[in-house]
């Protein structure tokens, strides 16, 4: 079987080819995939070559926010044909030391698809048709739309990093960034009983859709860059932020509205950023960073199949494979896009 594919060879050179496919084995599913989201990494691997230490150092296939329908099941499979699945990208090995600890995030063989972190590069789901291993496959609600079952992916990041934050039941909480992660933290936040959610972003798009997922109060920092001094008084406001930006300005701001004890969790990723040390320690703060998910894939399917946390809002643009490279160029633009998925 031949299969379409989107296949990135460098900044900027994303080329649309044709594969081969093979059937399914012991354990394993052959899906037509439905809907891909392209994530931030995704666009970091098209515009700049990377992220930080992570470089695409080797054509790869991006692409780890999916969902698609069971097609041919492989020996042992008990998922039938014709159902729809949220597709878990992670797979770690099982068997190093942090796996053993029950830490498989931190797993030393994890192989991530659609990651250049390692190489080879760990190949993705920007592909028509796929072949993986069914227990990556969470069987989605019946009136789940795939667009909805591909956000899976994206709200589990989330709901990892609500796990870092500890108790939200009542908390006062910032969220820096409002882009398709800002938003989704946003809906997590609002699950686990935050009383108030402030927002900041510099986009006005962007910030409407962070209140259609639940905030209290957006803010433009671009427009109004003084709107967050009134919570700086006394020490700082919030008792949590979830900072998704990786932009320095807003890190700094998130130290200086914080209150004394608080809790930020860095939830964006960027490279190295100058912070102000002697807030932090004056402050007694507590920072976490966070990163990916395990369990709390199980957790999102079922919160999506469920609408308790809707995803449709952050969902804004819908493509078909063959129009991948406008799909990355849409996905830049922050005043029109938030998230963009490829469709099979």
């Amino acid at each position: 079987m031949q299969t379409r594919l989107a296949r990135l060879y460098q900044k900027g050179d994303l080329r649309i080819e044709t594969n081969t496919v093979s059937a399914p084995g012991p354990g394993e599913v052959l899906l037509k995939m439905a809907a891909a989201g392209i994530c931030g990494s995704d666009l970091h691997y098209y515009q700049d070559g990377g992220f930080g230490p992570v470089k695409v150092r080797e054509p790869i296939i991006p692409g780890h926010e999916a969902s698609g329908t069971v097609s041919q099941a492989g020996e042992g499979v008990d998922l039938k044909a014709g159902v729809l699945v949220a597709v878990n990208p992670s797979q770690p090995c099982g068997h190093c030391e942090y796996c053993e600890k029950g830490l498989p995030i931190h797993c030393l063989e994890m192989r991530f698809m659609g990651s250049a972190m390692r190489l080879p590069h760990e190949q993705g789901m920007f592909r028509e048709w796929l072949v993986v291993p069914a227990k990556q496959c969470f069987e989605v609600g019946a009136a789940t739309t795939a667009a909805e079952a591909a956000c899976s992916e994206p709200l589990s990041v989330c709901l990892h990093a609500a796990s870092r934050a500890g108790d939200i039941m009542g908390k006062r909480v910032l969220i820096t960034g409002a882009g398709p992660i800002g938003a989704l933290m946003v809906a997590a936040a609002r699950y686990h009983g935050a009383a108030e959610i402030v927002v900041t972003d510099l986009a006005d798009a962007a910030l409407e859709r962070a209140k259609a997922m639940g905030a209290s109060r957006a803010i433009n920092v671009s427009r109004d860059a003084a709107a967050l001094a009134e919570f700086e008084t006394g020490k700082g406001y919030f008792d949590l932020v979830f900072e998704c930006s990786a932009a320095a300005p807003a890190i700094r701001s998130a130290i200086a509205v914080i209150r004394p004890r608080g809790t930020i969790v860095q939830v964006g990723v960027t490279g190295e950023i100058p912070i102000p040390l002697n807030a932090i320690v004056g402050k007694e703060l507590h920072i976490h960073g966070t990163q990916r998910f395990h369990e709390e894939f199980t957790a999102a399917v079922g919160l999506i199949s469920t609408r308790k946390i809707d995803v449709r809002p952050i969902i804004s643009h819908s493509l078909p494979l063959e129009e991948a490279t406008a799909a990355f160029a849409l996905a830049g633009d922050r005043t029109a896009a938030c998230k963009v998925q490829l469709t099979f």
